[in-house]
């Protein structure tokens, strides 16, 4: 691997590391518990479109782990792993048919997010009750994938008008 691509990659996940922290200090005046604006996915949006899906993959990885690592806990990582994996394979496959703007790719990953971390809940809490959230979670997760589309639209065209490669 490339000294230019190590250098990319670890950009990347201070970036991903940078936006969980800010994300973690907005106050919760959201009307749904546990519902966050999705910021990281920003930086795997980038690494998606910029580079390839398996940095986009690795990157997410990076980032759970040490956002787990160094503002979680065991639970939040399974939860963190949950979604991430399922928004990222979501957005790899829908990026891949070539058929989808980056900004329904988004919102797709902010709704599998969601129904990642709820399946995740509903095993480790051993109950079926949690189901009816996912109504909740789909409609932030739509409103807040579309920003974070929007947003991850606007910093792809900018680098890609710097030809960083």
């Amino acid at each position: 691997m490339s000294a230019r691509r190590v250098a990319r990659y670890g950009l990347l996940v201070a970036l991903a590391l940078i936006l969980s922290y800010a994300e973690a200090q907005i106050p919760a005046f959201f009307a749904v518990p546990g519902m966050k604006l999705g910021l990281t996915n920003i930086v795997v949006l980038t690494a998606l479109y910029l580079m390839d899906w398996k940095s986009a993959l690795v990157i997410n990885l990076l980032r759970i782990f040490l956002v787990s690592v160094l503002f979680g806990n065991g639970m939040s990582l399974a939860y963190s792993l949950a979604g991430g994996l399922l928004s990222g394979l979501v957005m790899i496959l829908l990026k891949q048919t070539g058929k989808f703007h980056l900004i329904t790719v988004s919102i797709a990953g902010g709704v599998a997010h969601n129904v990642g971390q709820i399946l995740a809940a509903m095993v480790l809490l051993e109950t079926k009750s949690l189901a009816w959230y996912l109504l909740v979670l789909w409609l932030t997760g739509l409103a807040s994938g579309a920003v974070i589309g929007v947003i991850g639209g606007v910093l792809v065209k900018r680098l890609e008008r710097l030809n960083l490669n």
